[in-house]
C-alpha cells in the first residue's frame, strides 16, 4: 500500500480538524441533494454545453454554496476550487475541491449512484495539486468513502469497514468500469475500445461511485477521459490511500483530470497502460 500523503506543516491535531471539516461538509452536501432529489414529476436541469449536454440542477448550486459557507466559518484560510463557483484563493496553502454532485445525469434521472466528491489539496498557483484527503459520498444509498492521513475507511449500511483495493489479476480477468460508452475523442475511444476486448467484464454509467468500488476491492479499473480536477480529486486520495493507483493515460499525475487510468494495483495498471498506449 502506498505510504500515506501527509502535509509537512500538518500536526496531527490539524490533520484530525481537516478530516472532520470534510466530513461536516460531505454531511451538508448529503442533506441538500437529497432534498431535492427524485421529486414528483422530475428535476429540471439546465444546459451548461452549447453544442452538447452538460447539466447542472438547482440541487448542485445549493449544495456547493452551503459547503462553501461552512468553510467560510470553519476554514477562512482556505482556498476553494468549486465546479459550479470556481475558484476561491485562500492564505493557509490548502485548497477543498468539490464537486457537488458527480453525476448530475443520474441524479436528474432518479438513479442512486450520483455521489458529492470533496478533496483537500496544497494550493498550487495554477490549480489544486496532488490530493491529500478525499470523501466520496453516496448520499442517497448512505455510503461513505474516506481516504488520506492513514485512513482508508468506509461506512455506510454495512457499518464501517477498512478500504483495500483487491489483488492483481490478468487483464481477461479484470472488472472495467467507464462512465460512458463513448469515451472522448475518436482517438481516446479507439484505445479504450482495445482495452475493452481484452477484460472479461465492461460496465458503464456508476460516475464517481465506479472508483468506490475500486477503493472496496470490487472492481479492478476505470478508464475516463475529459476530466476536470474537481472529477478527480476525491477518488484520487481514496483509491490510493486503499492501495490503488491513479495516473493519466501516460502513467503521470491525473489530478488536473484530463484522461485518467484508475487501477486496483500495479500490475493491472501496467497491463491496461500498455493497450491504451497501443
Amino acid at each position: 500500500m502506498p505510504a500515506a500523503i501527509h502535509h509537512p506543516d500538518l500536526s496531527a491535531a490539524e490533520r484530525a480538524e481537516l478530516m472532520a471539516v470534510a466530513a461536516e461538509l460531505a454531511d451538508i452536501a448529503r442533506a441538500e441533494t437529497l432534498a431535492q432529489f427524485r421529486p414528483a414529476g422530475g428535476i429540471g436541469a439546465e444546459n451548461k454545453l452549447a453544442g452538447g449536454f452538460d447539466p447542472v440542477t438547482a440541487a448542485d448550486r445549493a449544495a456547493e454554496a452551503a459547503m462553501r459557507a461552512h468553510l467560510a466559518r470553519r476554514r477562512p484560510q482556505d482556498g476553494i476550487y468549486g465546479e459550479e463557483q470556481g475558484v476561491t484563493r485562500g492564505t493557509s496553502g490548502l485548497t477543498w475541491v468539490l464537486d457537488p454532485i458527480d453525476g448530475t445525469r443520474g441524479y436528474m434521472s432518479g438513479t442512486p449512484t450520483w455521489g458529492v466528491l470533496i478533496a483537500l489539496s496544497v494550493e498550487e498557483a495554477d490549480g489544486p495539486g496532488a490530493p491529500l484527503l478525499g470523501v466520496i459520498d453516496q448520499p442517497f444509498i448512505g455510503e461513505r468513502f474516506t481516504g488520506g492521513f492513514g485512513l482508508a475507511q468506509t461506512t455506510g449500511p454495512m457499518g464501517a469497514r477498512d478500504l483495500r483495493t483487491r489483488g492483481p489479476r490478468g487483464l481477461d480477468q479484470a472488472v472495467l468500469f467507464s462512465t460512458f460508452p463513448e469515451v472522448g475523442t475518436a482517438e481516446e475511444e479507439a484505445a479504450f475500445r482495445r482495452l475493452v476486448g481484452q477484460v472479461r467484464l465492461t460496465r458503464y454509467g456508476m460516475d464517481c461511485y465506479a472508483y468506490a468500488l475500486i477503493a472496496a476491492g470490487q472492481i479492478d479499473l476505470v478508464v475516463e477521459a475529459g476530466l476536470q480536477p474537481y472529477d478527480v480529486g476525491a477518488p484520487i486520495a481514496v483509491i490510493e490511500a486503499a492501495g490503488g493507483i491513479v495516473t493519466n493515460w501516460q502513467g503521470g499525475p491525473a489530478h488536473r483530470g484530463g484522461r485518467v487510468l484508475a487501477a486496483a494495483n500495479a500490475a493491472v495498471h501496467a497491463a491496461a497502460l500498455a493497450v491504451l498506449n497501443g
